[in-house]
């Protein structure tokens, strides 16, 4: 058999089964990866806990300095091998762990994203109701409730606040003494999202690209309509000043620069493995340069509306209660979305309910897009690793929702936002950081900069710019490199609105981070030792080990053709 023959069966080898139908589907397969619950649901309450417009400005140097450069390399690194997270890091086997734990971040990310979906839906329910449930106080709330009537509301709740903590997630103010029982209404509510989950994984990336066209689109069309109500609230436009007025001092808070960077990763996506993925089912000569500028702006620009939209909604309750300080009118956490955006739509003067429903069926989608990349990227791994050996399509689909929904279902317990929080923290936003870091060391540096650019080359036929290679070499690792030494330096006791947690959680907590770092130690063993034929010196196994491995090869290896 000649070389030319060799490679081309090797292309045959390791190309995927699957493809993407054509170009738009893969752009707004990301687009409806990236314009997730990340934007929506995640960001405002993490700017709402970090000063509104003191996180904004972090956030955007964050997006430009880490998620642009981050999200094109993931993509060119996706496309070029062809293959799920695991086998992309074949470039550097000595950094492995970094991908295996980033599939463990992504099944923590998975978990605790279905429960919002639950949630989604359980709102989604109520909104059939003749009049919002959330849209007025109930005899059952007492004093502790205003519904803007009232002259004197200081101190007290509004009725989407009281509807979501008390009515739907019966909150806990502890975890003193447990989680609680779930409630049977969100789990069923949850079982429905995993079924859905699980149906549309099993039929395939082609059928997900067809409905991305929807996914990608529907959204946008709810925001804007919710914007344009929030903006006309009384009181609104103070609410939209706090969040872009950044109070100057506290952007040399370490944590704020954390909180910032890590949104970045659930913003756009990057980190977890999922864009990988997605891009191995990427035509291996697609320029994807300009998918990247388009993906990144309507990532960044979500964000921004759906931070118009809560931080305008909150000004209109400060208005209400006499607050004045912005940042004391809820206490925000997690559900911060299902207080803001169900307050804003109570407030529609003509059918408040059906912009309820299409607002919680488009937060419903955005839920969709988000887990069913995170799914593909879980089975992705198992069957680049197994083969055949996995089971049918459908088998393993049906392995990770039965899991999913068993892991999920503390989530729905009165004590769930505590432990969302938590895992949030522990095993996902912390880890995602360092593994991050190990990804840039993995392609930068062990593989190198330039030979990275000249594949690159060889796959798109373009030349990568001076501001890619320094930002993947230098600027984007040293930034978060930076940050997490000063976070680790100010890390102070994890809390959930205030509220501390019991030791026993915070040990949990340890655990599931260690369990996705030493990841890193241990796939880096395994490299070293695999190695022990290929020298007899610890350093000279130590440098065969972080070559690439036999394995790494290009999806394809013809030349792209000359336009």
């Amino acid at each position: 058999m000649s070389r030319k023959q060799a490679e081309l069966k090797l292309d045959e080898q390791q190309k995927p089964k699957e493809e993407w139908g054509n170009g738009l589907e893969f752009l707004f397969s990301c687009i409806s990866l990236s314009v997730g619950l990340g934007n929506i649901w995640r960001f405002p309450y993490i700017a709402f806990q970090n000063g509104g417009g003191t996180f904004v400005i972090p956030y955007l140097i964050a997006l430009l300095v880490i998620g642009r450069p981050v999200y094109y390399l993931e993509i060119s690194l996706g496309q070029f091998r062809g293959g799920g997270v695991l086998r992309a890091f074949d470039l550097a086997p000595l950094l492995k762990g970094v991908a295996a734990g980033q599939v463990l971040a992504t099944g923590a990310s998975i978990t605790y994203y279905s429960s919002i979906m639950a949630l989604t839906l359980r709102f989604l329910l109520a909104s059939f109701s003749a009049e919002l449930p959330w849209s007025s106080c109930r005899p059952s709330w007492g004093s502790d409730c205003h519904d803007g009537s009232s002259a004197n509301a200081s101190g007290k709740m509004s009725p989407a606040q009281l509807y979501f903590e008390r009515e739907i997630l019966h909150e806990l103010p502890n975890l003193d003494d447990g989680v609680g029982v779930p409630n049977w209404q969100l789990v069923a509510c949850l079982a429905v999202a995993w079924l859905i989950i699980g149906a549309v994984l099993i039929r395939g990336i082609k059928s997900s690209g067809k409905a991305a066209y929807f996914l990608g689109v529907f959204p946008y069309v709810v925001l804007v309509v919710l914007l344009l109500r929030a903006v006309t609230l009384p009181g609104a436009w103070s609410g939209i000043v706090y969040f872009f007025k950044p109070q100057w001092q506290e952007l040399l808070n370490p944590l704020v620069w954390y909180a910032a960077v890590t949104q970045v990763f659930f913003s756009l996506a990057i980190c977890f493995g999922t864009v990988i993925t997605y891009a191995s089912y990427n035509n291996f000569h697609r320029n994807v340069y300009n998918d990247i500028v388009i993906i990144t702006t309507m990532d960044s620009c979500s964000s921004i509306i759906a931070g118009c939209i809560t931080f305008g909604i909150l000004g209109n309750l400060a208005k209400q209660t006499g607050i004045t300080d912005i940042g004391s009118v809820v206490k925000g956490g997690t559900g911060l979305a299902f207080i803001s955006y169900p307050e804003a739509i109570a407030k529609f003067e003509y059918v408040p309910q059906m912009f309820a429903v299409l607002f919680f069926l488009m937060l419903f989608v955005l839920g969709i897009g988000s887990t069913v990349g995170m799914g593909s990227c879980i089975l992705r791994v198992i069957r680049d690793q197994f083969g055949k050996r996995a089971g049918p399509s459908w088998a393993l689909a049906g392995a990770l929702v039965a899991l999913g929904f068993g892991v999920s279902i503390v989530y729905v317990t009165p004590g769930g936002q505590f432990i969302v929080n938590l895992i949030d923290f522990y095993g996902v936003s912390f880890t995602a950081l360092i593994l991050a870091i190990g990804e840039l060391l993995a392609v930068a540096w062990f593989y190198g900069a330039r030979r990275f650019c000249a594949d690159i080359k060889f796959m798109m036929g373009i030349e990568t710019g001076w501001y890619w290679r320094l930002c993947w070499a230098y600027i984007t690792p040293g930034l978060m490199a930076a940050v997490l030494l000063y976070t680790l330096l100010n890390m102070e006791e994890l809390t959930y609105k205030g509220v501390p947690y019991p030791r026993i959680a915070n040990v949990f907590g340890y655990i599931l981070a260690a369990l996705g770092l030493l990841q890193l130690p241990g796939w880096a063993f395994y490299a070293y030792y695999k190695q022990r034929k290929n020298g007899s010196t610890f350093w000279e196994r130590l440098c065969a080990a972080s070559r690439p491995a036999e394995s790494w090869a290009p999806a394809t290896a013809q030349l792209p053709q000359q336009q």
